[in-house]
Parts: structure tokens; sequence; C-alpha cells
């Protein structure tokens, strides 16, 4: 036993620390501590979400906590969701429910260039081809284009293509942007077609009243990707998958499951989505947003916000190029740089930084290399914003 614990010792110090104030490359927050008592009983109980006899507690709890998530939103009474491992595979289910709805069979996918890597998986994991997902251009807000998406939805009605549905972005990933749901609902709702948000950022933001205004529109999708392993602090994975009319869900995934007794309640949960063995992920989602209750809630989402504008408030927009949308995510690079310079400047940066005990993110966008900060952390204080600040704009590039 000694020696497991030893191994385990050296595994657990070569890992990633999240906890760490400096931890600002990525969407990945300090857990809970809820939560991670949570996933050790999950663990233990091993109950297995696939059929309700094998998890009636936790079949019941998932379902009552995703109708309290739909209602947050401003889902209808009908709608109702299933839990998935990530928000990959809750928007790959996303364009499958889509599809299963369409009267059509050799339809396409709307997004914007800027939409999440996880819908090319998707299209590549449902067998379409290539020219199946469409990609349109984004505004200077970094938001899908509405004139660009009306003229698409134009040309492929003119030419007899069927669009499957059309996906929106609720907090893209380099710059926190959320493209206009209103606007998009508006010319789904015309077109007749399916709107699905790929709201895996930004959709925890319209749980709290303060902070509601950031989502307006989210409440009109078909379907809504929702990950809260991203800011609350749920341990991974947490996400979930919501659908405005719950009965959608089985007609896309029910297969039967004849080796089981039929459920007292509305499903097994291997009928209502992808995943067949499940985890009882609920209970740590459950426990930890109990932990935090409404004012914790609020007080992790307005203290991400918070972070990200003093953060630019220390940064000079004269020396540098600031990208953001209204959610916890900044991106910058020095203003007069070119590719070149860009790349060296984020590579030599981010080492000075990482030295000082600051892990920002290097990802490339616009043929740049920028430094990204993700400043959902509640342990990074104003005192080390305004040292990752000054870190950042020694020496910058004239």
């Amino acid at each position: 036993m000694q020696s497991l614990l030893d191994d385990l010792q050296t595994v657990m110090d070569g890992a990633f620390q999240p906890s760490h104030p400096g931890s600002l490359a990525h969407l990945d927050p300090p857990p809970l501590t809820a939560s991670i008592a949570a996933e050790l009983i999950c663990a233990g109980l091993n109950n297995n979400l696939l059929a309700e006899e094998l998890s009636p507690g936790l079949s019941n709890l998932e379902q009552q906590l995703c109708g309290w998530f739909c209602s947050r939103l401003g889902l209808p009474e009908q709608s109702g969701g299933v839990l998935a491992s990530g928000g990959t595979l809750s928007n790959l289910m996303g364009l499958v429910v889509a599809r299963s709805a369409s009267v059509a069979d050799n339809g396409v996918f709307l997004c914007s260039r800027d939409a999440h890597v996880s819908l090319q998986k998707a299209a590549i994991v449902m067998g379409l081809p290539a020219e199946a997902l469409q990609q349109l251009p984004v505004d200077v807000n970094g938001t899908l284009s509405t004139v660009s998406l009306e003229e698409k939805l134009q040309s492929l009605k003119a030419d007899g293509i069927p669009c499957h549905a059309v996906v929106a972005t609720a907090g893209t990933t380099v710059r926190g942007a959320v493209d206009p749901l209103e606007d998009i609902a508006d010319l789904c709702a015309h077109h007749g077609i399916w709107l699905h948000v790929d709201a895996a950022i930004g959709g925890v933001f319209a749980l709290s009243s303060t902070t509601s205004w950031l989502m307006k529109g989210l409440n009109r999708a078909d379907s809504i990707t929702l990950n809260p392993q991203k800011l609350l602090g749920i341990t991974k994975t947490s996400s979930l998958f919501l659908v405005r009319d719950k009965a959608r869900l089985r007609r896309a995934f029910a297969t039967g499951l004849p080796y089981m007794e039929s459920p007292t309640g509305e499903h097994h949960g291997g009928e209502v989505g992808l995943q067949g063995t499940r985890p009882a992920e609920v209970l740590k989602l459950w426990l930890g947003l109990r932990q935090l209750g409404e004012n914790g809630i609020t007080a992790v989402l307005e203290g991400a916000l918070d972070r990200r504008r003093l953060l630019m408030q220390h940064l000079s927009s004269d020396d540098l190029e600031l990208l953001s949308g209204d959610l916890h995510l900044l991106a910058f690079r020095p203003r007069c740089s070119d590719a070149d310079q860009s790349r060296e400047w984020s590579d030599t940066t981010r080492s000075r930084l990482l030295h000082a005990g600051f892990l920002l993110s290097r990802p490339q966008y616009d043929g740049h290399h920028w430094l990204k900060a993700v400043l959902g952390n509640p342990h990074t204080t104003r005192e080390h914003l305004r040292q990752l600040a000054d870190l950042i704009q020694f020496d910058l590039p004239r």
C-alpha cells in the first residue's frame, strides 16, 4: 500500500494545479470541495444512469436538476435534458437531434468561423461530407454576422438545399464573444430552422439575475449545450444537453432496453442520449451548486467579470490590441507587431509569466499568436492582476 501511495504522490506532483492563483490559461477553475466529495461518493456508489433500476434516486435527481436548469434559462415547461461527458458530446447530440427533427436528409449546418471545433468533430462522427458544416464570417466583435447568415439562408433556399440547424455560440474560445442570440433566433423562426446554442462557456451566466442579460435570447433556443465545469468549479466532467421539447430526445436516441424493467419515472437515462453506461455525475453538480447557493453562483459569475474588467484597466490599449467579448476571457498582443513579432513576443512573454507563477494560453487567431487570460479563478486577487499586467507590458516591442 505504501508503494501505491508513493506512486500516487508522484503523479500528483506532476499534475496541473487549477487552484493556483496564477492558473489563468484555460476554462479550468478550482474544484468545489462539495463537488470533490460528491465525486468520491459517486465512485463508491458505482451506480449506472443507464437505467432507473441501476440508479433509482440518482436518475430522478438528474431529471429534476435538468428541469431546474431549463427553468432558470427560461425554457418552457415541456423542456428537459440529460447530462453528458463534456461539451463535445453535448454538441454532437445537438446536431443529431436537430437532424432527426428535420424533414430532409441531405441538409447543412451553419455556424460562425469562431465556433468550437467540436462541431467539426460532430460532423465527422455523423459521417457528413465536408460541405455539410458551413462556417460563416464574424463581425468586428467576433460574433456571427447576421447579414452573412441571412444571405446564406436565402442562398440555400434558392438552391433548394435544406438547413438542419444554425449553431450560435454563447462564448467563443479565444475572446468570449456571444453571438446575437435574439437576432439569430428571429432568423431561425422566420425560416423555420432549428437553433442550437453552444453555451458551454457562457450559459451559466443565465443562472443569476445580475448577469442573465449576457445570455439574452438563449431561452429561444431549441437545444443548448451548457458546461458548469468551465466556471462554477464542478469537477470534470460536467456538461448538460438541454432541449426545448424533451420528447425530441427519445425520438432521436431511444432504441429500447428490453433487458431492463420499464421506468417508473419519465424514461431510462440510456434512452435520451448517446451514452449508455454513465456514472452519477449529477451528484457532483447537485452538491456543488448547493454549496454555492444562489449568492455563491452570483459571486462566482460577477467575480470573473470584475477580474476581466480590472485586468483590462491595467493594460494599455495604446500598446496592446485587446480582444474580448462580454464574458471573462481576454486576449492581447502588441499593436505594432506583425505575425513573426507576435509569435516571438507571445512565446517569450509566456515563458516570463510562467517563471513568475502565471500560466496564460497562447492561441492563434487572425494570423497572429496572442496571449489569453481566462479570469474565472477566484484565488486570483487584485494584486495578482496588477503584477500580471506589469509583466505583460514589460519590454513591449515599439
